[in-house]
This record gives structure tokens, sequence and C-alpha cells, in this order.
């Protein structure tokens, strides 16, 4: 398990490029080791503003994004195009200004998709398109090199939130009814595959997360703080804003 490291810049408009900034490293990184890269995508409003910077960064066009697998960690169960969706959002923000193979862009499934309106059934599908996409015979996951995640309020990544169900499943990708947050009906990744990523990233900004943030960085346990249970294989990095980093005991902190 890799210690988490925290970097944090002034605002959230500095952090939004940085990460943007970082994403296209990393990209760059991995597909010159590997020749390809696979990245794990979040919603939300960083997220976004992450996602837009990279739109706008020169470098951009140093990647070929044609050898990129693009993944979500968590998805609405909302018809395809819906705006809440972080699927339309991650388009709209990026992936429909870059040159992407299609074949090689996997959302999750849609409530008006081929899984029907079955949360369950749509889990297994994805769970499955994951398995296809790992090296046969050895995993039944892909390789993610980046995975990145928000955190809520209430210290949720993805789909799983404090000491629901979802947090004690081994599956691969689970369904989630009653979520806290709506809407109530979603699909996530495990805790356990969010662990399988080479890098995670944690990126919060905003006074509201500073709680949870602090209390993940202090060792909370990850039932009830599923942000504590998360890291990355090889590294676990925490970007924040100044705001959202409140809580961080200075030791940790390493300011841009």
């Amino acid at each position: 398990m890799s210690e988490a490291s925290v970097a944090v810049h002034a605002d959230a408009g500095l952090l939004a490029q940085a990460v943007a900034a970082r994403f296209v490293v990393k990209l760059l990184d991995a597909q010159a080791e590997r020749g390809q890269a696979s990245v794990v995508l979040t919603g939300g409003r960083i997220a976004a503003a992450v996602y837009r910077a990279v739109a706008t960064l020169p470098a951009r066009d140093a990647v070929d994004w044609s050898r990129v697998d693009v993944w979500w960690g968590d998805e609405r169960f909302l018809p395809a195009g819906d705006p809440e969706r972080n699927e339309t959002q991650a388009r709209a923000a990026l992936l429909d200004a870059v040159p992407l193979d299609p074949a090689r862009v996997h959302p999750m499934p849609a409530s008006d998709g081929p899984a029907g309106p079955d949360p369950e059934e749509a889990a297994a599908r994805y769970a499955a398109e994951l398995a296809a996409a790992a090296r046969p015979g050895t995993a039944e996951l892909p390789h993610f090199d980046v995975l990145m995640l928000g955190v809520g309020e209430d210290g949720h990544v993805a789909s799983v939130f404090p000491e629901h169900p979802v947090h004690y499943e081994s599956r691969p990708v689970s369904a989630v009814r009653g979520s806290p947050k709506p809407p109530p009906v979603r699909t996530t990744l495990t805790l356990p595959t969010i662990n399988t990523a080479e890098e995670v990233w944690l990126v919060a900004s905003g006074a509201d997360k500073a709680r949870a943030v602090g209390m993940a960085l202090a060792g909370a346990g990850p039932v009830q703080l599923p942000a504590a249970g998360v890291h990355g294989v090889s590294r676990t990095l925490w970007l924040l804003d100044r705001p959202a980093a409140a809580d961080v005991p200075a030791r940790l902190r390493s300011l841009r």
C-alpha cells in the first residue's frame, strides 16, 4: 500500500490547472512505458474544471489519444445523454474535443441501455467489460494508470457512501440503491477495484470538504469514511485547494 502525499494549491482554479498538467504528464509517461494509457474518470464540479483545463493545454496534443482507454469510477443510473451523468459531463468538457478511439471509451451502462432498467445487470455488464480488457489469464481487471476520485462532504468516493452496504462488496462493480445523495440508483467500482490502480488521485476543492479530508488523512475508519480506505498501488495523491486542506496537518502539506 502506498503512503499518501498531499499537494495544496491556492484556489480551485489553480488546482484544476495543476491536476490537468499532472494528468497529461501521466498519460505521456504511461504511453512511453507501455505504449498505451488507461484512466478512470470521476464526476463533479472540480473534475469538470480539470477536464476543461486539459482541453486547453497545448501539451494535450502530445498525447496519442487513440491509445488511451477511458473508464469511469461510478455513474448515475440515468438515461444516456442525461446532463447529470458523469459520462455526459466528461464528454462535453474534454472527450469530444480529443481524437479518442470510440472502442476504447467505456462508459457505465445507462438506464435505457442494453442492460435495461436493472442496475445489477448494468454492474454485471461493466464487470464483464473490465474483465474483457484485462490481460488474458492474468486478472479480471485491466491496468489502471491513474484513477481520479472526488471526495464528498461525507467522505464518500465514487458511489461508495459511509456505512452503505456497497462498502462490503467484493465484486468489481456494484449497483447502488438508496444512495443518500440523489439520484438514489447508481453503479460504482468497489473499493477493492479502486485499490488496484497504479495511482489514485483524490481531488477536493472547497471548505465543505475540509472535515472529510482532514479525517481521512488522520486515519479515520474506511467504513465510516470511505475516502480513508482508498489507495494506489504505487501512489496515493491528495490534490487540494487551501480551503479543502484547512484541517490537514501542516507536516503533510506540500504548498504550491
